[in-house]
């Protein structure tokens, strides 16, 4: 039997069918890992069989004496299908992740013993110190495979750019000769796709078919209102065929827009990071097995490789065509026609210019994490945030960036400096920054555009054989309502325009605030209770006019009716479950909105017949308002020089209300209870008008 002969008779084990063929890209790719040892990069449409390849060649080299093939990828839920296709093939797979900690050492010993054909790890274990020390090197000795997964998160110039990822460089170049190397991607123009196969190395076999989907039909409903958009997918997503999944920007508007649907009588959940890795497990189990319509989900949601989705919806665009068109290549796999629709929304680019924010720091931020960093003292990123100015999540990152580039290290107790030369490409940075503005402008392109949607994407990744696909509604293939009925809106606006938000109060001062001379550590003892805010600044309903009403160059004056008579309905409600009703208010100074804050404040008072006990006033102006906001520790010292309460009247121990607009880090009002209850303030309830979490 010819080695194609034995692949062929691999895959009809894998997928379950007599009739199942090879295609010749993924036999060339299948001959140069097994015949030839060599490296590929297949750039193939989502549902092509990229992981058909692999499996297949792991089966191959299994049966030659070959090593485990490792496979990183970044999807658990793909990983999970991965595992299950692969025991139909009689292959053993494992996989190494977050979610299975207590596994560890079994499935390491498993490894060590032979009896893993094929290992998926996370990227993120590439760089965990024990399995980066201790499982990796023996790991990439024995390999009989590497693939690479989701490849094109190794380039920062693609759409979902991972540093860890950048590490996988790294362990090329310790891989014994003779170990073939496959990385695989949906979602890569020419310029991540050159960049990836340099990191790759040299003579890489690049495989790049056509990114035609021709089960899609693509199709843009342009709605004014957030209400007039969840109104229309309330309104329509029992016609969608089968179940799938409606996409979101934020975390918030999964668990609006799913409320919104419930109420409908839809039989959805939301499902975001923010969702317990179990509870996200059979979530989709459900979806899969239809006893849910659909999945409201932010893009932590990667269905993988059984699913056979009948559409997807976006409510709200990703700042990225390439972005897009990963996640409407979820729907349609398996199925011969499938829907998809954007509704797109003038606020998501307020959204795309926050996650631009997040972009790599500023030199003076980087050279500060360096100079903080020690030879042989390791230090965590509590610590580093007492001396640098930057959010957790983006002082991370920036460290992950910083090892890969052999700046740093990451050892078990945290980081440490290697002492060697780092440039701060700047150049590059901008490039990149210029590269998303691009990108977001094509993504204002394709809502607008009347010409093919299909072409349009396939064009964007640079696909030479974009051509109209005669599928989608430019093309006269689909055909979309284009209104509500008032039913249905009404419905809509009556749930969005419900306000009240909770503010969970801070129960943990930050860690190694010694080191900045602040005698805070642990729990905090007597932190507030549980505060209300009108809507958090992404929500859909009064988010929108939040926004407005704080952006920064929005002109200072009294609160707005209609905040007003939310904030009322908000307290209606909220008062219900006090215990005691507060005696007083106090307000919280403001350099920027001071009218907004004071008539806030002062209308609760005379709305509810309190004295103004007190102001949590400004003791340093010079101190700048949004001083230490990257991060927590910073955040309290800058507090702690810019306020200090000022008493008008005896606190009385009775409730008292702190009143500020917005909350965005929630240190302010923390700081602010714990001067309160120390002048003689009993329970302290915050409230705002907004909250950015």
């Amino acid at each position: 039997m010819s080695t194609r002969e034995q692949a062929e008779s691999h895959l009809r084990a894998l997928v379950g069918s007599e009739e199942a063929r090879l295609h010749d890209d993924q036999w060339a790719a299948i001959e140069a890992l097994v015949v030839r040892q060599a490296r590929s990069l297949v750039v193939q449409r989502t549902g092509w069989g990229k992981s058909a390849v692999y499996f297949v060649a792991t089966a191959l080299l299994r049966g030659m004496g070959a090593g485990p093939t490792v496979i990183v990828s970044p999807l658990l839920a793909l990983m999970r299908n991965q595992i299950e296709a692969a025991e139909r093939a009689g292959i053993h797979a494992a996989t190494i992740n977050s979610t299975n900690i207590e596994a560890w050492q079994q499935i390491q010993d498993q490894v060590a013993a032979g009896e893993v054909d094929v290992l998926l790890v996370s990227p993120e274990r590439l760089n965990n110190p024990t399995f980066r020390d201790q499982v990796l090197p023996s790991l990439t000795e024995t390999a009989g495979l590497l693939v690479i997964d989701e490849a094109h998160c190794i380039s920062d110039w693609g759409h979902d750019f991972r540093p860890d990822y950048r590490r996988i460089r790294q362990v090329l170049t310790t891989l014994p000769p003779g170990i073939p190397v496959l990385a695989t991607t949906a979602t890569a123009n020419e310029r991540v796709t050159t960049d990836v196969a340099e990191q790759l190395g040299d003579d890489v076999l690049v495989l790049r078919g056509s990114l035609d989907r021709e089960s899609l039909h693509l199709g843009v409903v342009q709605l004014e209102r957030p209400e007039e958009r969840i109104a229309w997918l309330a309104e329509h997503l029992d016609e969608l065929p089968g179940t799938g999944i409606v996409y979101t920007l934020t975390v918030a508007a999964t668990q609006e827009i799913a409320d919104v649907l419930r109420a409908r009588g839809h039989a959805v959940a939301a499902y975001s990071g923010q969702t317990e890795a179990g509870e996200r497990q059979a979530l989709e189990q459900d979806l899969l097995a239809g006893r849910l319509k659909a999945l409201v989900a932010t893009s932590a949601l990667g269905m993988g490789f059984d699913a056979r989705l009948g559409f997807v919806v976006n409510v709200g665009a990703p700042a990225s065509p390439v972005a897009y068109y990963q996640q409407v290549g979820r729907a349609g796999r398996g199925t011969d026609d499938a829907t998809v629709v954007l509704l797109p929304a003038w606020e998501d680019r307020e959204i795309w210019r926050y996650f631009a924010s997040l972009a790599f720091p500023p030199e003076d931020k980087v050279r500060a994490t360096l100079a903080a960093l020690d030879p042989e003292e390791p230090r965590g990123t509590p610590a580093l945030e007492t001396q640098v100015e930057l959010s957790r999540n983006r002082l991370e990152t920036m460290l992950k960036v910083l090892d890969v580039d052999g700046a740093v290290r990451r050892v078990q107790r945290g980081w440490v400096s290697t002492g060697r030369p780092w440039h701060y490409d700047a150049e590059r940075y901008e490039r990149v920054r210029a590269a998303r503005q691009t990108e977001q402008d094509a993504v204002l392109a394709y809502v607008a555009t009347d010409g093919c949607r299909m072409r349009f994407l396939r064009e964007q990744l640079d696909d030479p054989g974009a051509a109209d696909c005669g599928r989608c509604d430019n093309c006269g293939g689909l055909t979309l309502p284009g209104g509500v009925s008032d039913d249905a809106l009404a419905a809509a606006s009556q749930r969005l325009q419900r306000p009240g938000v909770g503010l969970a109060p801070r129960k943990m001062w930050p860690t190694a605030l010694a080191g900045m001379g602040i005698d805070l550590t642990g729990k905090i003892r007597t932190p507030s209770q549980e505060g209300r805010a009108v809507a958090r600044l992404t929500d859909l309903g009064y988010g929108q006019q939040l926004r407005r009403l704080l952006a920064p160059d929005a002109a200072d004056g009294g609160v707005p009716p209609e905040l007003v008579e939310a904030l009322m309905a908000v307290m209606k409600d909220w008062s219900a479950t006090w215990e005691q009703r507060p005696t007083g208010v106090v307000r919280v100074a403001s350099a920027r909105r001071p009218q907004l804050v004071a008539d806030l404040a002062d209308g609760l008072a005379r709305t509810m017949r309190l004295p103004v006990v007190a102001t949590w006033a400004l003791a340093d102006p010079s101190v700048p308002p949004d001083a230490g906001a990257a991060n927590s520790a910073q955040r309290v010292a800058a507090v702690r020089r810019r306020f200090a309460l000022e008493e008008h009247q005896p606190l009385d121990g009775g409730p008292v209300l702190l009143v500020d607009d917005v909350v965005v880090t929630g240190w302010c009002l923390t700081l602010a209870a714990q001067a309160l209850v120390a002048a003689g303030a009993g329970p302290v309830l915050p409230v705002t008008l907004a909250t950015q979490t």
